[in-house]
């Protein structure tokens, strides 16, 4: 590999802006948006690992196939199909917009994207107490049906918002495809890669066997990074900076922390399960493993982050 190399996790912010406007068509043009701050890096001598989320989407294809299965007796798509199926969905849109950007720029023109399978352990404590929601909300007058064309579904209340399926989500072991994300890196791609954290697999005497399970996104990307000894790891969110006192009067943006104290602010609680903890939980595994500095921001301020130090700046 030639050029430096920038794993960059993206959000569902950068996917979905807005509850009205969810379409794929709105979801292409807000990919557009943020691969314009993307390109800034591959300006400044970078060459990209992208991986993205895919929480909404999966909760589209997982209600399509509920509908489909109810009027017409479709069966019903696995989850760990709904992965693959979004890795390419959305893996396509990022790669056009990602080729049209780099020829507008003058730039090599090269990106691909690869659906990802990722290795967990079946003895990850994840699977013992599933917790992670994922697809839509159901009422409680719906559970008996559910429970009947589903009985392997785990159902909990979630926030007083209706029941949702929950499954386990755990921790990323090994990329099977890291090989091939190595040779189109040396061959000058740009490469989109373990999209939603990968398809979950377990391995047995039979090989490799999808299972039901979300693997944290941002913990994919940093172990993605480090296998690659990238010297960035860029956790794309919807806040300009990680904030202490998050949703209070004494909130207080982060600019560069080094990880001994970012280990800290996590241990006090300064980050809420689900939503920032992980992705400072990916983070400081990526620093602890050797990587030189994670930029946590918005995708506005991506290359502000290079070239200014804007955003949260996490250093060993």
């Amino acid at each position: 590999m030639r050029h430096k190399i920038a794993v960059i996790a993206i959000g569902g912010n950068s996917l979905i802006k807005h509850r009205e406007k969810q379409t794929v068509e709105d979801q292409y043009n807000a990919i557009c948006e943020t691969i314009r701050h993307l390109v800034d890096l591959v300006e400044l001598g970078y060459q990209l690992v992208i991986t993205h989320g895919n929480g909404p989407q999966v909760g589209f294809i997982m209600l399509r196939s509920e509908i489909a299965r109810d009027q017409i007796g479709l069966h019903i798509v696995p989850l760990s199909s709904c992965v693959a199926d979004t890795q390419g969905a959305i893996g396509l849109q990022i790669q056009q917009a990602l080729t049209d950007e780099l020829e507008k720029r003058n730039l090599a023109a090269r990106a691909v994207t690869i659906v990802t399978q990722v290795e967990v352990s079946p003895t990850d404590p994840g699977f013992v107490k599933p917790a992670k929601p994922i697809g839509e909300f159901y009422a409680k007058e719906k559970l008996p049906k559910l429970k009947e064309h589903h009985p392997e579904w785990i159902l909990k209340e979630d926030s007083n918002r209706g029941y949702r399926r929950v499954v386990a989500s755990p921790l990323p072991e090994k990329i099977v495809e890291e090989n091939a994300v190595v040779a189109l890196l040396e061959n000058d791609f740009h490469v989109i890669a373990a999209g939603g954290g990968g398809v979950p697999v377990v391995r047995s005497d039979i090989g490799l066997t999808s299972v039901d399970a979300v693997i944290d996104k941002d913990k994919t990307a940093s172990l993605l990074a480090s296998n690659l000894n990238a010297p960035l790891l860029v956790i794309s969110t919807a806040v300009e900076q990680v904030m202490l006192n998050f949703g209070t009067e004494k909130a207080t943006g982060l600019g560069q922390v080094n990880v001994q104290e970012m280990q800290r602010f996590l241990e006090d609680g300064h980050f809420a399960p689900g939503s920032m903890a992980p992705k400072i939980e990916a983070a400081i595994d990526f620093i602890k493993n050797g990587g030189k500095k994670v930029i946590i921001t918005n995708p506005e301020h991506i290359g502000d982050a290079i070239r200014q130090g804007k955003g949260t700046q996490i250093i060993p």
